[in-house]
């Protein structure tokens, strides 16, 4: 029998699903304990999040460091900011764990699937080919192969940035 580990999930389980968390990305965003929050880069308009509940490996969150409720309430520069903060994610999690593709996306509001609809984020989820397996499909559960801290580290390490 094979077993999975992913003893991180745990807190996921257990916090009651209509408990308010209140905006995490804010909170996260004061340059201190970047590694326990999982903060892998800010820039001037954005801050880039590894997902603590993520649906694969890598799964990151970019979101505008002021938080904005509607994509129209951003500026050109945030905008700008926004995109090439993608880009650059996008371009380091290819080169640390070589996906097949990636599924970028925004869901703007609660009834669009937005657990913190009052700010912004967008998902970046690398994928591999035949990465959909029977987990999911029968027990709604995902198979995180590698631990949160690990891909913290090197996302870091290939974007040059310090292991503190």
């Amino acid at each position: 029998m094979d077993r999975l580990w992913a003893p991180w999930r745990l807190h996921y389980v257990e916090v009651p699903k209509d408990r308010p968390h209140g905006d995490f990305i804010a909170r996260v965003d004061n340059e201190s304990n970047d590694r326990e929050n999982l903060v892998v880069d800010r820039t001037k308009h954005t801050i880039t999040i590894l997902n603590r509940f993520p649906y694969n490996n890598g799964h990151l969150l970019v979101s505008p460091r002021r938080a904005v409720a509607e994509i129209d309430h951003l500026n050109d520069e945030e905008l700008l900011d926004i995109q090439r903060e993608i880009q650059r994610m996008v371009a380091a999690l290819r080169t640390i764990m070589t996906p097949h593709g990636f599924n970028i996306g925004l869901n703007l509001g609660r009834a669009a699937g937005a657990g913190l609809p009052e700010h912004l984020h967008w998902h970046i989820c690398p994928r591999w080919n035949g990465d959909h397996n029977f987990m999911t499909v029968i027990s709604d559960t995902r198979v995180i192969v590698q631990s949160l801290d690990e891909v913290w580290l090197r996302l870091r390490r290939e974007l040059g940035l310090s292991d503190s």
